[in-house]
């Protein structure tokens, strides 16, 4: 099962973590992994190219753990109204199609919400 938390301060979303394989498929052959993953990238290269923003991420391949977050989702770092609006909306945007992708995948997704203040770890 693979746990998704993401991160909310004041009502935006910032960030989140993965941890696990999901167990749907094949280790290299888990179509729902390879979502999740497609999906984390978009995430990272949108935020880096697109909205030319920082995103802080960690990668582990050995123990699938994933943190990514955005400083620009939040206006204490974000001038940009219309910057952290988007980018805080990539993160809503995936955990609306996580929650989708609960209804017939709940058995290989935990999800999760926590709202606390960006930190650096």
């Amino acid at each position: 099962m693979t746990k998704l938390v993401f991160y909310r301060s004041g009502g935006n979303f910032y960030g989140f973590e993965e941890q696990g394989h999901t167990g749907y498929g094949e280790e290299g052959d888990d179509v729902l992994c390879a979502a999740l993953s497609a999906m984390t990238m978009l995430i990272i290269n949108t935020v880096e190219v697109a909205y030319a923003s920082r995103v802080d991420f960690e990668i582990d391949e050995k123990t699938t753990n994933i943190r990514v977050k955005s400083r620009a989702a939040l206006p204490e770092f974000e001038e940009d109204e219309l910057k952290r609006y988007a980018v805080s909306g990539l993160f809503l945007a995936y955990y609306k199609q996580i929650e989708d992708m609960m209804e017939e995948y709940y058995d290989y997704l935990d999800v999760s919400v926590v709202d606390k203040p960006y930190d650096e770890d």
